[in-house]
């Protein structure tokens, strides 16, 4: 079953992980030294980040390494653009209300 990108972000420590492997490919090894938690909570997070195609798995040897899809991320930064213009004229709007009691107060 595929997961929701929406449902996987929402987790604290999926985001965590995602930061980890936006800078360089870890493995499930390497990412679970970096969380207070065993080995195996961190591979279920791992699923899920990777049933959604948030990471996608590079086979090295032994190891497999977990790499970030900034692809995939397009999806979500698409749903927030359209909300990111009216935050921006709203927060343009209150600079200017700010600006305005600021200068009547001199």
């Amino acid at each position: 079953m595929k997961q929701d990108i929406f449902q996987a972000i929402a987790d604290p420590t999926r985001r965590a992980i995602l930061t980890l492997i936006a800078l360089r490919a870890l493995t499930p090894n390497a990412m679970a030294e970096n969380f207070d938690m065993s080995r195996q909570a961190v591979s279920k997070h791992i699923k899920v980040l990777h049933e959604c195609d948030l990471i996608r798995p590079e086979q090295s040897g032994r190891e497999i390494y977990y790499h970030f899809n900034a692809k995939k991320m397009q999806e979500f930064d698409i749903w927030v653009a359209q909300f990111r213009k009216n935050w921006e004229t709203q927060f343009n709007q209150l600079d200017k209300v700010l600006s305005t009691i600021k200068n009547q107060g001199k």
